[in-house]
């Protein structure tokens, strides 16, 4: 160290490494908001199911009517039945002709559980097929 004379240290190298912290910091933040968001996306959607330009009749050449009405009751070709009623009706339909589509209407405020009961005895009667019925108007906005 000379008087008047300035000495130079050699500071640090360049860092050549990426700092990995701020994007994973990004990234968590960006987790926690998909988190909260996604119930509050899933609990908003609003289904409408029985109308669609799409619904038709089908040309199936066997099948079986069976209507749940707002109250829940089932009616096979416009008659009402009870549960074992259609559980036997569906059993002999299904040993006459296996590939009998079940054309399923129901009301819209009919509870989902009570559709996957009659959907349900249907397929322990041996009917594999089973079609929704919707009314083939178009849907409003």
């Amino acid at each position: 160290m000379a008087f008047g004379r300035l000495e130079r240290t050699r500071g640090d190298p360049p860092m050549s490494d990426i700092n990995m912290t701020p994007l994973i910091d990004v990234m968590l933040v960006l987790v926690v908001i998909f988190l909260i968001t996604a119930p509050l996306l899933a609990s908003s959607v609003r289904l409408d199911l029985p109308r669609t330009d799409a619904a038709g009749a089908s040309d199936a050449p066997r099948s079986v009517l069976v209507v749940v009405d707002r109250s829940g009751q089932v009616f096979v070709d416009d008659k009402p039945v009870t549960s074992t009623e259609l559980a036997t009706r569906l059993t002999r339909v299904a040993v006459q002709d296996p590939d009998t589509e079940v054309q399923l209407r129901a009301d819209r405020a009919v509870a989902y559980g009570r559709v996957v009961e009659v959907i349900g005895m249907a397929q322990k009667a041996g009917l594999g097929r089973i079609g929704f019925v919707a009314d083939s108007r178009a849907a409003t906005p």
